[in-house]
């Protein structure tokens, strides 16, 4: 069953599906979410095994959202098939390495953001284990679950602006989260991974744009992540400017121009996927 066939199902199916997945695979998947959280602080000093526990996590993640489609929604899961998988996940992983690269080098040329310095290359290391957590965990529970649950009963429109809210304001858990900062996200993020997702109706874009931007984030730019994890990366850096464009302790994602990048991006692609017809109406005019 694919998401353009959920008008052949039973009225009360249709009702029934989209609110059980909400509930007990996503909440299921969120609990899960936490325990890798932990585990990622544990773990923060020895990287090689963070990493390995990401995996290893995300793995397990993905087989439980793959095994709810299967038996309980009895499904076919395209959004997570794989013919294109390395395609699709390596383009997103362009995508958000690439958005955060302009956001910096935007900075550098208006002289707030200074290089004084490298680390050692080892200082690559540790970020990986946050990506993979924040990539498949997040999308799954929020593109996967969240949106598309919404998708189905009240259409594309309202999963965007469902999913991009929530996921907006989850971040308010962060240590230094700040309440524009996931008003920010909402927008800039929210509406890319959305147009991302219903570009191609399959996770592993979103995947790929989450884990490169927060990698380059964080490993490479030396940048805080939406006020969680700060720890130093590849560049030694100094950040002198106006909260507006820096984002200040919550990080580049309260910029202004992550907002105006990352949101056009987002637009363009949406505009792609209507023009493919990936859009879905309420299930009411269906």
């Amino acid at each position: 069953m694919t998401d353009s066939s959920i008008a052949d199902q039973p009225l009360w199916q249709r009702l029934l599906f989209p609110l059980l997945t909400l509930v007990v695979l996503g909440g299921g998947l969120f609990y899960f979410m936490m325990m890798a959280d932990y585990r990622l602080q544990l773990f923060h000093d020895r990287p090689l095994l963070s990493i390995a526990i990401q995996l290893g996590l995300g793995a397990i993640a993905i087989a439980i959202y793959f095994g709810w489609g299967k038996l309980v929604e009895r499904r076919e899961v395209a959004e997570l098939s794989t013919p294109g998988i390395a395609r699709e996940w390596g383009l997103g992983l362009l995508i958000g390495a690439g958005l955060y690269t302009v956001c910096a080098v935007t900075l550098m040329i208006l002289g707030i953001y200074k290089v004084e310095g490298l680390n050692p290359v080892s200082f690559l290391l540790p970020a990986i284990a946050l990506a993979i957590k924040s990539g498949i965990f997040e999308e799954l529970i929020f593109r996967g679950v969240l949106h598309r649950s919404v998708e189905a009963v009240f259409g594309s429109w309202a999963g965007i602006l469902a999913s991009s809210a929530a996921f907006g304001l989850i971040h308010l858990l962060n240590p230094a989260a700040e309440l524009k900062g996931a008003i920010y996200i909402s927008i800039e993020a929210g509406l890319l991974l959305s147009a991302a997702y219903l570009l191609t109706r399959r996770l592993w874009i979103c995947m790929g744009f989450h884990m490169g931007w927060n990698y380059v984030q964080s490993a490479v730019f030396s940048g805080v992540v939406s006020g969680g994890v700060g720890d130093p990366g590849l560049l030694q850096a100094v950040i002198e400017g106006p909260d507006m464009l820096t984002g200040g302790t919550f990080g580049m994602e309260e910029s202004i121009f992550a907002l105006i990048y990352c949101t056009s991006a987002g637009i363009i692609m949406l505009v792609i996927a209507m023009r493919r017809g990936h859009l879905l109406p309420p299930m009411w005019k269906r």
